[in-house]
């Protein structure tokens, strides 16, 4: 993941309503393993995030001047050390008209993953830890909390600059910060959501449901591609990647590799080409589960329809075809 350039800045931002001070860098910092290996886990952390939204940048303005300053730097006009002190400067500026106290060291990266080009924007802070010295003291240490990032976004320049149609080359966190705040570093970057995540995830999954009713295939082969399915998007997921249909579909029937890209085709499900997978809604689809007084009930999601059937109106489940085993436990009961 070679890194071409890389900027930290800090923004100190108190909560006793005193103005924010900022400290900006005035040089990128050097080539390192520690730099790589902090972007590494950065990426790693980002990826692992649950809640991001998908979009792409508003026309540029005076409100979302972003998008402006990065195409001066990646078209030579400004260095990025420029485009970095500029950006940070107001974000700065939103932190003080929205009253935020969230301060922190703001991180600019511009990097390479495979033949993609990326820039990160985070906003880190610090935990208290210990460690033990040379002299084998136990001393107190400060280091970067990567595992709490809650405000970041990834622009995907290639896409950006090569796809003028696509609206998911920005993701950002949208999570437990608060509405305020996120909308007040969404605003920063200048995005707009373009894909909503959750939505077209279900949209993909009820579409795999409807493939496998269908195709009318045998509960083993229905399981596997349903492994199939959720391997890819979490693969796709850890890579910070959307799920490609195409290739979803290869890898769910290599004999005929173009069938559910087909069916989803033909059906007109509205789904896009590419698909940012939502974790929380992968998770819940391989399985439902439910516990009340004494009973638990859970089977995997692919059956309901077919050997569980769900009455809304009566609050009932039928389940067919039960285990052996509960059949047998059943008759030695009815017999004692």
């Amino acid at each position: 993941m070679p890194i071409r350039h890389i900027i930290v800045h800090h923004i100190d931002k108190k909560p006793d309503g005193s103005p924010a001070i900022l400290e900006t860098r005035s040089s990128e910092l050097d080539e390192s393993q520690a730099n790589e290996n902090m972007l590494s886990d950065l990426n790693e952390s980002y990826n692992a995030k649950q809640g991001k939204a998908w979009g792409f940048f508003h026309a540029e303005s005076g409100c979302h001047p972003l998008r402006g300053w990065l195409q001066l730097y990646l078209d030579g006009d400004m260095t990025f050390v420029q485009f970095s002190q500029t950006a940070v400067e107001h974000l700065q500026y939103l932190m003080e008209e929205s009253n935020l106290t969230v301060g922190g060291h703001v991180l600019f990266a511009h990097y390479q993953q495979g033949m993609t080009d990326y820039l990160s924007i985070a906003l880190l802070h610090h935990s208290e830890g210990v460690a033990v010295n040379t002299e084998l003291e136990v001393t107190t240490s400060k280091h970067l909390d990567l595992g709490q990032l809650n405000l970041a976004a990834r622009i995907n320049i290639s896409e950006w600059q090569n796809n003028t149609n696509s609206k998911q080359y920005i993701s950002f966190i949208k999570g437990k910060s608060g509405k305020r705040v996120t909308e007040y570093f969404r605003d920063f970057v200048g995005c707009q959501e373009g894909i909503d995540g959750p939505g077209e995830t279900r949209v993909l999954l009820k579409a795999f449901s409807d493939f496998v009713e269908s195709e009318d295939l045998p509960e083993d082969s229905s399981r596997e591609k349903a492994k199939t399915l959720v391997d890819y998007a979490s693969s796709q997921s850890k890579l910070g990647e959307a799920m490609g249909l195409e290739e979803l579909s290869e890898l769910i029937d290599e004999d005929r590799p173009k069938a559910f890209y087909d069916h989803i085709r033909n059906k007109d499900y509205g789904l896009s080409p590419e698909i940012p997978a939502d974790k929380r809604t992968l998770n819940q689809f391989l399985r439902f589960t439910g516990r009340a007084e004494g009973l638990s009930i859970s089977f995997e999601s692919h059956l309901l329809g077919s050997k569980v059937v769900y009455d809304e109106e009566a609050g009932t489940l039928t389940i067919k075809g039960l285990p052996t085993q509960l059949t047998d436990q059943l008759k030695r009961r009815a017999v004692q």
